[in-house]
């Protein structure tokens, strides 16, 4: 026997989920673990998230695609399945702000991260220390003015040869290229404060600090063309008070930085994300 979680989207109509369950139980004679599912009643579309067990053979033949097709044909379902026992790979993308980075090997080296972790690259060579302690190849790439496609091109190459399911930007510091996005659609997530797009700049901090904020936050986002608008996976925040200075924001916000990140990369790794629009459904 083995895991898999089946995740879809469709319109929303009657019948949907005694279709479903009648088509695992009674026709793949599987055993539901867990099961979630959610209504967008603007939209008018459903979404469903199945974690079950089977025999190993009927996914590793596609017999499961072959006659589950049948029901998404007619429902119109977008649709995926994924085996939690088949590890993803993940590239950490860093600069020179190691907290992020930091956090993620610590959570993988615990083994709260369930994935391989094969490569690192960076655009400094601050994280290179990191990688070495945790035993992760360290790829340094600088960008120059000039040279960013040529220096994107040797990335994107590094990923195709390590077979990279995810790319995580650990607060990678710089634009990546529509062409670099889109080679990788809803396979790359990102973390910044909270405070775009009312404190834009290489200082948001002093900014908010200036402004007299009450609340600082971060933010965990799937990338895409429109820069820091893909759709969001998760968000926090905590209070500050007069008495903090910068580096007391700084270093709360770095915090918020480390868990929604790594709350972000945990649920795509365990496959409860769906994003429709520009939104994301996360499921229990």
């Amino acid at each position: 026997m083995t895991n898999a979680v089946l995740l879809l989207e469709c319109p929303d109509r009657k019948g949907l989920v005694a279709a479903i369950m009648n088509f695992l139980v009674a026709e793949y004679d599987a055993n539901i673990l867990h099961a979630g599912q959610h209504q967008d009643a603007e939209l008018g579309r459903f979404f469903m998230r199945v974690e079950f067990e089977c025999a190993e053979s009927l996914l590793r033949e596609r017999i499961f695609h072959e006659r589950f097709n049948r029901i998404a044909s007619e429902y119109q379902m977008r649709w995926q399945l994924a085996e939690p026992s088949k590890r993803l790979r993940v590239c950490l993308f860093v600069s020179q702000h190691l907290h992020c980075l930091a956090d993620l090997l610590q959570r993988h080296e615990a083994g709260e991260l369930d994935c391989d972790i094969p490569l690192i690259i960076g655009n400094h060579r601050d994280g290179e220390r990191l990688a070495t302690f945790y035993g992760v190849p360290f790829h340094y790439t600088p960008i120059q003015s000039g040279n960013k496609h040529l220096i994107e091109a040797q990335q994107m190459q590094l990923l195709r040869e390590h077979n990279i399911d995810l790319v995580v930007l650990a607060r990678y510091m710089q634009i990546l290229s529509t062409s670099f996005v889109e080679s990788w659609k809803t396979q790359i997530i990102n973390v910044h404060h909270s405070f775009l797009p009312a404190f834009i700049g290489p200082k948001p901090y002093h900014a908010a600090f200036k402004r007299g904020v009450k609340l600082i936050g971060a933010t965990s986002h799937y990338v895409t063309a429109d820069l820091d608008e893909g759709p969001i996976i998760d968000q926090d925040v905590t209070r500050v008070t007069q008495g903090d200075t910068i580096p007391d924001l700084v270093r709360k916000g770095r915090d918020l930085e480390r868990v929604v990140l790594s709350r972000a990369v945990i649920w795509h790794l365990e496959h409860r994300i769906l994003h429709y629009e520009n939104k994301t459904v996360i499921f229990d």
